[in-house]
Order: structure tokens, then C-alpha cells, then sequence
């Protein structure tokens, strides 16, 4: 065995060694503790941060995650570059939330729950959304603090006061650790003629630190207390499978990241927004969040499949495959045609989505048509050649 893999071998060992005896004093990191592992695909979750409800003036009500998400992020692992990427969501995107209509990004949240929240996101981004995290305002505060501060450059001086917030900014220009309460002004602070924008770059400038902070020897000893304050702090679908996978990168210290969604401030029916542009989001996600070269993620399109020639049953057969699988958008359509002896699959293009799909699907080959079923992102025609499942 190599030395490097004998190291490694000792370091997982001495980790749970150390865990076991910390357990009586954290049993949080244990409840989450698992064995490092890279996952096997890109990874998507959606990290929001809820502001806090008031029952009276200055008087915080009791934390129901029910509240507007004024900081949201959608973060991808990627396993073969070791890379996190976070791509920023201003707050103000103007979006169609299900079952309420056009609103802001940060409103979904309100509207329909955390589920609103996902499914407005994957309809924005066109990604599969693996799980979702939601963080009250005192997690930054208490992670930070569990942390022993982070370290940042303050660009210019800020000084704020919103008394009934229980909001205080006073930082001085110039690198320097900060504590939960000053690094909250820090990425909090709008007073800067760049308003959401402004706080979008210095949230990302504030998770590139800490990231860093998590990978050092004093953050890796830390990371109990840092369990701890999470678990107080958060509602999530997260598993001890994705807390695998994100210990899993943080060990192999990947490179982070940061992107912001492609738009323009704007004003519709005299409330400003942040318009989106469609072209620059899929040029972005096409570039850096799809999968290049590397296994391309369909799960966000939307697929029309119909029967023609294919054992009875079969379009059913398939939507509930794909939808076990994570698609989020099948749905069987009449056929057109007919009957054919070979399954293809109708897309504008060859690509790697197409080639995706035909794996999940385990038959057909790729037929480049624009003849597919209208507002599918790909049509499939099962043929007589579908397998009896």
C-alpha cells in the first residue's frame, strides 16, 4: 500500500476515533457523522436564508421558516474537477411561482414552502434540485462564532442602523476577522449604491472565506460545534448521504466557484426586479453546470413520451422509471404517426442531454427532428422494440 494511502487510512481512523470519543459531548456531528465519499454525479441543493417574523415591535417571533428567502444559493458539487460552484439567485428574480403566478424569487418560500421554492428554481435553471437547506438568521451568526470568526477584506467603511431589525453595522475598511454579528452587517449591508447586487458579491466573498475556514486544521477540529449550530439553526431534506458527499469535498479541498444569475434590474407594473436573461442563463449553466465532457444532467427537461407500437402499458412504464429516477417534468401525450419499430427520441440537436436520457432509458437511438411534441424539450416515440418490463 502507498504511503499517501496508509496516511489516509490513519487519518479516517484517528477522525473516528476522536468522534466516538467526543459522542457524549456532540451528539449532532454523530447523528450527520459518516464516512467521507465523492458522490458520482454533479449535485444540486438550494441554500436560503429566511428572514426572520416579528410578533411586536423589536420582538423576534419564534423561527417557522415560513418567511421570505433574501439570500439564496444554488449550489452544484462537482465530483471530477473537485469543484463547488455556487450560483447566486438575487432575491428580487422575477419568476412564476406555481399555483400563485409572477412574484419574486424570495416570495416563493412564502407562497407554497420550501417546495415552492425548489420547484421555481429547477423551472428557473432547468437543474435537477437534490435536496434543499433552509438557515434562520442566527445560523450565519452561530456557524461564524463556531468558526472562531472569518476572515475578510471590508472594501469601505459601513455604518448602518435598523433598530427595529436589531440590525448594527459599524466595520472599518481593511482585512480582518469577523465576528457572527459583524460578519451579518457585512453581507446584510445595501448601503453601497449596488443594493441586491452588492450584497450578492459579498455574500459570495463571505462563503469563499468560509469554505477556506472549513478546510483548515482549526476548521476541520471545529467542525462539532459547527454541526451544532446547523442543527439548530436549519430545515432540510439533507441525508447522511449528502452529508457524505459534502465531507467528501471538503477533504479533497476543491476550488470554489461563485457565479451570479444573468439579468439586468428592472421595473414591471411599477415594482422593481431583477429581469432575467434567458439567453445569458443557459449560456452559464450550458458552461459550467451542465456536465461537459462528463455525464450531463437531462432531470430538468421536459419529456413527452408517446406509444407507438410499444407493449401496452408502456408510456406509463417509462414516466414512472424516469420520475423514480428524479425527472421532474414526463408526461404522456397521444400518438402521432404510426406505429414504429425502433424507440427514438426527438430533439432539436444531438448532445449529451439526449445521450443522457437514452441511458436512463436503457433503449433507442437519437432522431434530430423539430417534429416533436410543442413545448418539450424532447419528444420520445417508444417503438416495438420497448422491453415487456
Amino acid at each position: 500500500m502507498k504511503r499517501g494511502k496508509v496516511f489516509g487510512l490513519l487519518f479516517l481512523l484517528t477522525l473516528a476515533g476522536v468522534l466516538a470519543y467526543l459522542s457524549p459531548m456532540f451528539p449532532t456531528l454523530l447523528e450527520w457523522g459518516t464516512l467521507p465519499k465523492t458522490p458520482d454525479r454533479r449535485v444540486n441543493y438550494v441554500i436560503a436564508g429566511v428572514t426572520p417574523k416579528y410578533s411586536g415591535y423589536h420582538q423576534k417571533a419564534p423561527e417557522d421558516f415560513r418567511g421570505l428567502t433574501d439570500t439564496i444559493l444554488l449550489v452544484q458539487l462537482e465530483p471530477k474537477s473537485k469543484t463547488v460552484k455556487l450560483l447566486s439567485l438575487p432575491r428580487d428574480t422575477r419568476v412564476m411561482v406555481k399555483d400563485y403566478g409572477w412574484g419574486k424569487l424570495n416570495g416563493a418560500n412564502v407562497h407554497g414552502g420550501p417546495e415552492a421554492l425548489v420547484n421555481t428554481v429547477e423551472h428557473l435553471t432547468h437543474l435537477h434540485i437534490d435536496g434543499y437547506a433552509l438557515l434562520s438568521l442566527s445560523a450565519l451568526r452561530e456557524v461564524t462564532d463556531a468558526l472562531g470568526g472569518i476572515e475578510v477584506y471590508v472594501p469601505k467603511d459601513m455604518k448602518y442602523e435598523d433598530t427595529a431589525a436589531n440590525l448594527h453595522i459599524d466595520l472599518k475598511q481593511g482585512q480582518q476577522v469577523l465576528s457572527g454579528v459583524q460578519l451579518e452587517g457585512f453581507t446584510r449591508f445595501r448601503k453601497d449604491g449596488l443594493g441586491d447586487i452588492g450584497r450578492v458579491e459579498r455574500q459570495q466573498q463571505m462563503l469563499k472565506a468560509m469554505t477556506a475556514k472549513l478546510q483548515s486544521p482549526g476548521g476541520l477540529i471545529r467542525l462539532p460545534q459547527v454541526a451544532q449550530a446547523l442543527s439548530n439553526n436549519m430545515k432540510t431534506t439533507l441525508e447522511r448521504r449528502d452529508a457524505a458527499y459534502l465531507f467528501g469535498m471538503l477533504m479533497h479541498r476543491p476550488q470554489v466557484e461563485t457565479f451570479t444569475l444573468p439579468g439586468n434590474a428592472g421595473m414591471f407594473s411599477g415594482t422593481s426586479y431583477w429581469e432575467v436573461d434567458r439567453y445569458g442563463i443557459d449560456t452559464l449553466l450550458n458552461d459550467h453546470f451542465k456536465g461537459v465532457g462528463d455525464g450531463a444532467d437531462p432531470r430538468g427537461l421536459s419529456i413527452a413520451v408517446m406509444n407507438l407500437g410499444a407493449p401496452d402499458g408502456a408510456a406509463r412504464r417509462l414516466k414512472a422509471k424516469l420520475e423514480t429516477l428524479g425527472y421532474q417534468k414526463v408526461w404522456i401525450t397521444n400518438p402521432e404517426g404510426s406505429n414504429i419499430a425502433q424507440t427514438v427520441v426527438q430533439t432539436g440537436k444531438e448532445g449529451e442531454l439526449v445521450e443522457a436520457l437514452l441511458g436512463d432509458m436503457g433503449h433507442g437511438q437519437v432522431e434530430v427532428s423539430p417534429q416533436g411534441v410543442k413545448g418539450a424539450d424532447m419528444t420520445v416515440r417508444l417503438g416495438a422494440d420497448t422491453p415487456l418490463e
